[in-house]
């Protein structure tokens, strides 16, 4: 046998059995991976699994005429994500719709009345004074120790510069004790009170003197619930978090959840609210190249949200930790807990700390919501029931079946032999198709919807098309008087671009679909632009050398009639020769 050509592998003709291994490990190892992550099956989008759709339309408040831009509408998706995965739902998918209108997908099993409740209002945030924290679910109360730092500059640093520490020795009785105390404590010693009982008490002295009994009974009746509420709470408990301080006014202490910098749950008792997020004008997060602290957090005020803070920020600067801490809360969780250095007076402020770039634009994001100039009116919900959303699948189902059975039997009629290459194949697509698919819902959030499922029909046919593309090129090799393993080699080279050249348009067309469309759309240019993708990795790594492995055969090599390469079905000729022309004769006489 005569050696390849300089500069072309030999592998794909003498070692095909290397790529169909390849492949069949790796749809064994998917398989496994998809298993291992506890969901093998693709997750199913509203319109197949049933739930609630419901689209909401941007509006510009009064005096803010050009409020409705991306940069608005992307914080405001953010906003209502962490609104519905505070509801316990973690498959629901809140996106941009044009340039007004966000989509909430929630699939069934939530409350929809709850769900809208929520995503449909307007944010709430604000500055509160850290009373008491500790980490939720230790053994002793704990507090954050501020590292010692001073700046010429006012400023507020954040709690990744901050750890925790706790005493291992106290009992679960006495940390109940202690917390109980911490809570009493800091409620009497607040001095933070909110700007409307400061005015109160300022504008008649003798008004707190003459208190009734009943009134001192009231506040220590509420002390003494708030003080239950603060030590039965456990913030690793998602239902728990979810309820923490529900039903507090912005006047009234409370409790509240959030995360420190190590990843931990962390509980608070927080007092009234000092500063709304309607006092701040802006927020951003910039890089700082002159000290080289690294990303931070600039805030502006409002003339009026100024004030405010420069009272509060005043008098956190005199306490220790954690009272000289305040928390910015947004929708009743804490989002950062900065410790105060100094007075606040100059209008603005930043938040410094171990931030990283997302880090910092995420906090600059949600103190920008709670200003932001947008309502949101609520123009359509859609509610799909489980039934009606398994009926779809079933026909998705049925109609899939179908495309593929007379995929098959096409290819059985025409093909013959071939066949036993093709489906396999289709398999094999099939195969990855799904597993991936599976791997990709908890992964990026994929879900499979009813234009996901038209997408994967469409590909069976542009699967098909290559084995075609592959098998017809064979069939012309074979005309022309070849043997079945030269055809085979020789035809390779000239599908292979074809094939190329087919898939790189498809592929071209869902990417250019899946960019300039929105919703349900997507997932039917996702599909179509995954599964050919996969083609071409199955028609190199499997069709091609199970091709190669089977022109070995006596069955394909000998031509029978019934492999689908009968030379003489096929119209095959005698490979033309060239033979010598006879010399004419010599005349003697010329001679």
């Amino acid at each position: 046998m005569a050696a390849p050509k300089k500069g072309r592998s030999a592998s794909a003709q003498s070692r095909p059995g290397r790529s169909l291994a390849f492949i069949l490990i790796a749809i064994a190892a998917l398989t496994g991976g998809m298993f291992l992550s506890g969901h093998p099956t693709p997750r199913l989008g509203i319109d197949l699994a049933g739930g609630t759709s419901i689209t909401l339309t941007a509006k510009n408040e009064p005096g803010q005429p050009n409020a409705i831009n991306q940069t608005n509408m992307n914080t405001a998706v953010d906003i209502m994500n962490r609104r519905v995965n505070g509801l316990g739902v973690s498959e629901a998918e809140v996106q941009t719709q044009g340039s007004d209108n966000i989509i909430v997908n929630i699939p069934k099993g939530t409350n929809s009345k709850e769900a809208r409740d929520q995503v449909g209002t307007t944010a709430k945030l604000y500055f509160r004074p850290v009373l008491a924290t500790e980490v939720s679910g230790s053994a002793a109360s704990a507090s954050p120790s501020p590292s010692a730092s001073s700046s010429s500059s006012s400023k507020a640093t954040d709690k990744a510069t901050q750890k925790a520490t706790s005493s291992s020795s106290a009992s679960p009785t006495s940390s109940a004790t202690s917390q109980g105390r911490a809570v009493t404590d800091a409620l009497k010693a607040d001095s933070t009170p909110s700007a409307s009982s400061s005015a109160s008490s300022s504008a008649s002295p003798s008004a707190s003197s003459s208190a009734s009994p009943s009134a001192n009974a009231s506040a220590s009746a509420a002390a003494t619930k708030l003080q239950a509420q603060y030590t039965a709470l456990n913030c690793a408990d998602k239902a728990q978090r979810a309820k923490a301080g529900e039903g507090s006014k912005a006047t009234d202490p409370t409790v509240a959840c959030g995360k420190n910098s190590s990843g931990q749950w962390q509980k608070y008792v927080l007092g009234p609210a000092e500063v709304s997020g309607t006092d701040i004008k802006s927020a951003s997060a910039v890089f700082d190249t002159q000290s080289a602290a690294g990303w931070k957090v600039t805030m502006e005020f409002t003339s009026g949200g100024s004030k405010k803070f420069a009272d509060i920020t005043g008098k956190l600067a005199k306490n220790q930790s954690p009272q000289n801490q305040f928390a910015i809360v947004l929708d009743g969780d804490v989002v950062s807990d900065p410790f105060v250095q100094q007075a606040l007076t100059g209008g603005s402020a930043e938040i410094s700390g171990s931030f990283d770039q997302t880090e910092a634009q995420s906090l600059a994001n949600m103190l920008k919501y709670g200003a932001l100039p947008l309502t949101f009116k609520e123009s359509s919900v859609t509610t799909v029931t489980a039934a009606l959303g398994g009926e779809q699948l079933h026909a998705g189902l049925i109609a899939g079946a179908i495309g593929l059975g007379l995929v098959v039997i096409y290819l059985v009629v025409y093909y013959r032999g071939l066949s036993i290459i093709a489906i396999p194949s289709l398999l094999v697509s099939g195969a990855l198709t799904y597993v991936i698919m599976a791997l990709l819902g908890p992964t990026i959030g994929f879900a499979l919807n009813l234009p996901a499922v038209c997408g994967a029909i469409v590909a069976i046919g542009i699967t098909a098309d290559s084995f075609i593309v592959f098998f017809e090129r064979i069939r012309d090799e074979i005309r022309e008087g070849r043997s079945l393993r030269p055809a085979v080699e020789r035809a390779w080279p000239r599908a292979r671009r074809t094939i190329l050249v087919s898939d790189f348009v498809s592929f071209l067309a869902a990417a250019v679909l899946f960019i300039v469309t929105v919703g349900k759309v997507q997932g039917f240019a996702f599909t179509l632009g995954l599964t050919t993708v996969l083609d071409v990795v199955v028609v190199f790594l499997f069709t091609k050398p199970l091709m190669t492995l089977l022109a070995r055969r006596k069955f394909y090599a000998s031509g029978s009639k019934w492999s689908g390469l009968d030379p003489k079905a096929l119209g095959a000729k005698p490979p033309l020769r060239r033979t010598r022309r006879p010399s004419a004769p010599v005349d003697p006489k010329e001679a």
